[in-house]
């Protein structure tokens, strides 16, 4: 296990600020918090090199690229069933964002952007097809409160 990096109150700052909008500059950054930009630049190569900031990233506007219903599949497996290949049984589906692994039941969350319901439906039945998923419930977003920006 790595020991945690010592993060100060200027280090949530600058993180803040990049989870807002990560292409702030370092001078942006730094007159915020009082610092100059190859100040804020050594700190967040130490955040990067301590594998605190893990990447950037692109929000995307999932309506006008065709993909605008969001949904949660609950997953149930063969009892047998390896968890990495619970975790990789959607890597041939885009529409797939991610797997959750997780313990107790279901054993895993597939999250999925879809245009519509019946693309919603062609998606679960692939995930049915891969011969190991034993059942499904499937979840509709209907809205989102986003905390991804917000630092505990």
């Amino acid at each position: 296990m790595e020991a945690e990096l010592d993060v100060d109150n200027t280090d949530h700052e600058i993180l803040a600020i990049l989870a807002r909008d990560a292409r702030s500059t370092y001078g942006d950054i730094g007159r915020i918090v009082g610092l100059s930009a190859p100040a804020v630049k050594r700190r967040v190569d130490r955040l990067v090199d301590g594998g605190v900031i893990l990447g950037y990233t692109t929000r995307l506007d999932h309506l006008k690229l065709g993909r605008p219903l969001e949904a949660f599949c609950e997953l149930r497996f063969v009892g047998k069933t390896r968890v990495d290949a619970i975790a990789n049984i959607a890597d041939d589906i885009p529409e797939v964002e991610e797997i959750f692994t997780i313990a107790g039941d279901p054993d895993a969350l597939a999250w999925m952007r879809v245009k519509d319901v019946h693309d919603l439906k062609r998606v679960i039945d692939l995930l049915r097809s891969s011969g190991i998923v034993t059942g499904t419930k499937t979840l509709m977003v209907l809205g989102v409160s986003s905390r991804r920006n917000h630092l505990s």
